[in-house]
């Protein structure tokens, strides 16, 4: 059958036409795809700025209402022992505080079940408000070593008064076995008393039934089922602790329980935040997952609201990323862009200001090796010119850290734990008058090695002097030893210094002398002894 001439020209246009009709039909389809993407970004763009605009007229209720309660807790709560006193719902507080949080009981909607849930059911510390720095450190049980009490005496070491009365560290327990948890309040009690007492440190933990079920969790990432419970669990604590640390203080520092800190961390902080000219969402202090990460606390209410929508998908420094992203990044441009625009939100500070030490995970099995290459090398002892000296010790020296060393500044010095009745002497060549003197015990490394109950005294050169003080039992204000030493100072917090009464005249030697048995190691890591001019 042959086709006519005037029947060729429209079949070969309707054969054009089908491959045109399918390409369009396949762009529109695409173009379908694109366009419900956009939508549910900008969907997901709203339903945040909706959240944030809840948020923060939440959190300013909560601030003035924790504001009028303060007092009547600091009154009602007998916070010098840990005993179930210490409960916010003991307090009958849980109606005055404007926590309900409705999109918390959206994400975690078993929490509807549970009105206490959403508190503390520990509060181990004086309620400090109105900081200009909270610090949050969750901890959890390790199956091999704890690092939580080298790491506070690393964030409190060589604080000042000034600094401390305007800074509070919260330790959140993340754990709910209570005898666990009463150890660990314990263990922080006994090991900083001070600091408890002056509101300086918190302990709390959540209750049990803050959590949900996580035994059916879906594994995404390739994780194994107990990483994805480990990071899932690991999201809800952080998101308990930024909650309650929120209305406490101008700004969250984000911490863990296995670091140590740079002497001068908090000026630090607070001149690099000082002199930011554009509006920021972190200030990063280390380069390492979720570790020295500064948050303004009135944007705290959002990043959790956006930690909850998706606990269960993702570890918390990726959703930390992302909601970076949501904020700032346009989904029309390419991925440098993006970076660049995340980068003005979130600004690294360098050096780091904490180095992460721990190497057991608090994930059963895991070993981490993690080193922050920022954070450069400790510095362990301090060097001065100190008179020359004979020194000695009874105490037993480990390996190489001797005591002359730190006298001369060229190491610190170490050793196994003092008894009581040690003592560490320095014996001048030439007797002299000493103007002042200052000896610091621990370091960065190891500050909780350090002197406890330990005197400060000085030997008369005068030989006719010490035998007075001997007969007498002391001069000049100061008690005098059955050996003929007079008592000048004792060691505080790991630190002794003062002057010395120049009316005593010359002195022949200066001893450190042990009063009671250390359950600790001891380091000297500086000797200061300056000589008077005259």
């Amino acid at each position: 059958m042959r086709l006519r001439p005037g029947a060729l020209l429209p079949a070969l246009c309707l054969g054009a036409a089908v491959p045109l009709l399918w390409y369009a039909a396949w762009q529109r389809s695409r173009g379908n795809e694109l366009d419900m993407y956009q939508s549910q970004f900008l969907e997901l763009r709203q339903r945040l700025l909706y959240a944030e605009k809840e948020n923060k007229k939440r959190s300013h209720e909560l601030s003035s209402a924790l504001d009028e309660i303060k007092h009547v807790v600091a009154k009602r709560m007998n916070l010098t022992n840990h005993t179930d006193d210490t409960k916010w719902k003991m307090l009958n507080l849980t109606r005055k505080l404007p926590m309900h949080l409705t999109n918390m009981y959206y994400y975690l909607p078993h929490l509807r079940e549970y009105e206490d849930a959403i508190f503390p059911d520990i509060i181990f510390g004086r309620q400090r408000t109105g900081v200009s720095l909270v610090m949050g450190i969750p901890t959890v049980k390790r199956e091999k070593q704890d690092y939580l009490i080298n790491t506070l005496h690393s964030l409190l070491y060589e604080l000042s008064e000034e600094q401390k009365n305007d800074c509070v560290i919260i330790i959140f327990v993340a754990e709910v076995n209570a005898q666990y948890v009463n150890r660990v309040a314990e263990s922080v009690k006994t090991s900083f008393p001070t600091e408890i007492q002056s509101g300086v440190l918190e302990v709390i933990s959540p209750p049990a039934s803050y959590y949900p079920d996580l035994s059916n969790l879906k594994k995404t990432l390739g994780d194994s089922e107990d990483r994805v419970r480990w990071r899932t669990k690991q999201n809800l604590d952080y998101s308990f602790l930024m909650l309650y640390a929120q209305p406490k203080g101008t700004f969250y520092l984000q911490l863990e329980d296995d670091i140590i800190a740079k002497p001068g961390y908090i000026q630090s902080i607070k001149d690099f935040a000082a002199k930011q000219s554009q509006e920021w969402m972190i200030l990063e202090f280390s380069q390492l997952g979720f570790i020295g990460k500064l948050f303004k606390s009135e944007d705290l209410p959002l990043i959790v609201d956006f930690f909850l929508m998706f606990y269960k998908d993702k570890p918390i420094d990726w959703l930390m990323d992302h909601l970076l992203w949501v904020k700032v990044c346009n989904p029309e441009k390419d991925a440098i862009h993006c970076e660049k625009e995340k980068a003005k939100l979130r600004i690294r500070a360098k050096p780091s200001l904490f180095q992460h030490v721990g190497i057991y995970s608090s994930l059963a099995g895991k070993i981490q090796n993690l080193k922050d290459k920022d954070f450069g090398q400790n510095v362990l002892h301090k060097a001065h010119n100190n008179p020359p000296a004979k020194v000695d010790t009874s105490l037993r020296i480990y390996q190489q850290y001797t005591l002359e060393k730190v006298y001369k500044g060229k190491d610190w010095f170490w050793a196994s734990a003092p008894v009581a009745g040690d003592y560490i002497s320095f014996t001048f060549l030439n007797p002299l008058k000493v103007e002042k003197y200052f000896f610091r015990s621990g370091n960065m490394e190891h500050p909780g090695d350090k002197l406890f109950n330990t005197t400060v005294e000085v030997l008369p050169a005068d030989e006719m002097l010490r035998k007075e003080l001997v007969d007498n039992g002391g001069k000049f204000n100061y008690p005098a030893t059955k050996d003929g030493y007079l008592k000048i100072g004792a060691f505080e917090n790991g630190i002794a210094e003062g002057s010395v009464d120049q009316s005593i005249g010359k002195i022949q030697a200066i001893r450190l002398m042990v009063n009671s048995d250390s359950p600790v190691w001891a380091i000297i890591s500086e000797v200061l002894i300056k000589a008077s001019e005259n």
